[in-house]
């Protein structure tokens, strides 16, 4: 029946009530506005950056080859196997072994069940190509070896982007995967991206490795240069400690030097580590190195055992913060390339807002007049629901600090008419309801009844379409099919709840007046 219980229109009004206000706080400041939450315009709207970045698989593949280089070493001398004249070239781990070690060496590399050259049941595929030449053997990654490479590796440089990018505060960024090796950062607002460049642009490789002093170091020794080009010191290839081992970094300022800094925390194993190396290597110089440069190399006054340090290296603080930023977010697998870059004007957005406007205006003026001049009070109850609707659908929006696009402009557009098409529904099936029911509230009721599965129906379909688009699209998609996806369960609500309340109403009032449709 038309019947709406005192419990129900109390929490009808309520929501309504709360979702217009969410939506109203997005044109006025209220100073209670318990929900800080704004809707954010998207690039297309409000201007900002575009980059797309690509990623340098290279050092990962050579990296991967010396590490198999490395365990193919040990797992020969383990089984006794002469093998000998190792060398690496053109991405091709190369070796040789004796006339009887040959059957023996390529069981090895070839056994589904060994941990050397691990082996894919589904493609049926191994991790490295095995090519024996006589008793010359060739070793390299096979074609899956290499996507599964890149994947990992693209999956693993989105994440620290991500990160990156979220510690600079800018709002709603879109970081999106490019075929194989590129990712998409889009950054609405931001007018000057040389910061977000630079913070990108650097992988962040940290190493602590003590300066050699001309010294042999059985370890190996390299010439590398300070961060200011100027200075270059010989320091020995063994490892310390890496970035893998901080748990976090903050800029400091040191009042007793009156410079900058940024202190660091270790984790257990690394603050074992630390501790060792410095309690054994008191007087030495330490080099903290970044991206194969020398920020600084502190003498060791005495050992470090508390798990925490401090970096300095003449910073400003800006550059101190970005350093923090950049050891706390991880470092990158792969070097990164900026291969596009495009700043979008606000103007763009600022036309395009005014176009989705007036659209949006023409479009339910026109939609207003139509529902007036066909259902007299029933078009204008339906055109209440309509501004309630979208009020509703902006509250929505507003609660989960969506990002508006262009796209999503077209969404609430299509919301409008999709809500109009369901109250027509319902009011053509009521007028046949009235011509065999004499009773006016069991004509209207049957007429909402009726026609629900329909209207359901028709909705669900939208909104599965919608679902699909979300999860599959990216970009301009995602922000349709989300505005298009909300406009349909408020569409449902504000039909089924707020226009029938309303009808309700009417009805009851004047049920025993003539033809009220």
């Amino acid at each position: 029946m038309l019947y709406f219980s005192k419990i129900k229109i109390i929490t009808v009004f309520l929501i309504t009530l709360a979702f217009v206000y969410l939506s109203f706080s997005n044109l006025f400041k209220f100073d209670d506005n318990f929900l800080k939450n704004k809707i954010n315009l998207g690039l297309d709207l409000q201007g900002g950056s575009y980059l797309l970045l690509e990623i340098d698989n290279q050092p990962i593949i050579s990296q991967t080859l010396q590490n198999k280089l490395i365990e193919l070493k040990k797992s020969f001398n383990e089984n006794s196997l002469k093998v000998k004249n190792f060398s690496i070239s053109n991405n091709t781990i190369m070796f040789e072994s004796d006339n009887l070690s040959i059957d023996q060496v390529e069981k090895i590399l070839l056994d589904k069940e060994s941990e050397l050259n691990p082996y894919f049941e589904k493609f049926k595929t191994h991790q490295f190509v095995v090519e024996n030449n006589a008793n010359f053997f060739s070793m390299y990654l096979s074609d899956y070896g290499v996507v599964l490479l890149n994947s990992s590796s693209l999956d693993q440089a989105v994440e620290i982007v991500r990160r990156r990018v979220d510690e600079t505060g800018t709002n709603e960024p879109n970081i999106l995967k490019r075929g194989n090796n590129r990712i998409l950062v889009e950054l609405p607002g931001l007018d000057d991206p040389a910061r977000i460049k630079s913070l990108l642009g650097k992988t962040a490789n940290l190493t602590f490795q003590f300066v050699s002093n001309n010294e042999k170091d059985s370890f190996g020794t390299e010439i590398l240069k300070f961060d200011n080009d100027l200075e270059e010191a010989i320091v020995s290839k063994r490892i310390i400690l890496n970035g893998d081992n901080l748990i976090d970094a903050k800029p400091r300022m040191d009042t007793q030097n009156n410079e900058t800094i940024v202190s660091f925390t270790l984790d257990r194993v690394g603050s074992k580590k630390f501790g060792k190396a410095t309690s054994e290597n008191v007087g030495k110089q330490l080099a903290i190195i970044l991206d194969g440069k020398i920020i600084s190399a502190p003498s060791i006054r005495e050992p470090i055992l508390g798990g925490s340090g401090q970096i300095s290296g003449n910073f400003t603080f800006q550059s101190a913060t970005d350093l923090a930023l950049l050891l706390r977010s991880g470092a990158l697998p792969a070097p990164m390339n900026i291969i596009e870059e495009r700043s979008v004007g606000p103007d763009l957005g600022k036309d395009s807002i005014k176009a989705g406007i007036i659209s949006l205006i023409v479009g339910f003026c026109l939609v207003v007049i139509f529902m007036i001049y066909k259902y007299k009070i029933f078009g204008l109850i339906a055109n209440f629901a309509l501004i309630t609707n979208l009020l509703l659908l902006i509250g929505l929006l507003t609660l989960f600090g969506a990002t508006l696009t262009l796209p999503g402009i077209a969404g609430i557009i299509l919301t409008v008419g999709m809500a109009v098409d369901a109250n027509v529904l319902i009011f053509e099936r009521i007028k046949e309801e009235t011509r065999k029911e004499n009773n006016k509230i069991l004509a209207f009721d049957s007429g909402y009844v009726k026609s629900r599965t329909a209207i359901i129906d028709a909705n669900i379909t939208t909104l599965i379409a919608a679902a699909i688009l979300f999860l599959m699209g990216s970009g301009p998609v995602k922000g349709f099919s989300v505005t298009l996806g909300i406009g349909i369960i408020t569409t449902l609500f504000s039909v089924y709840f707020i226009a029938r309340l309303f009808t309700s109403i009417y009805v009851r009032a004047n049920k025993d007046k003539g033809n009220l449709l």
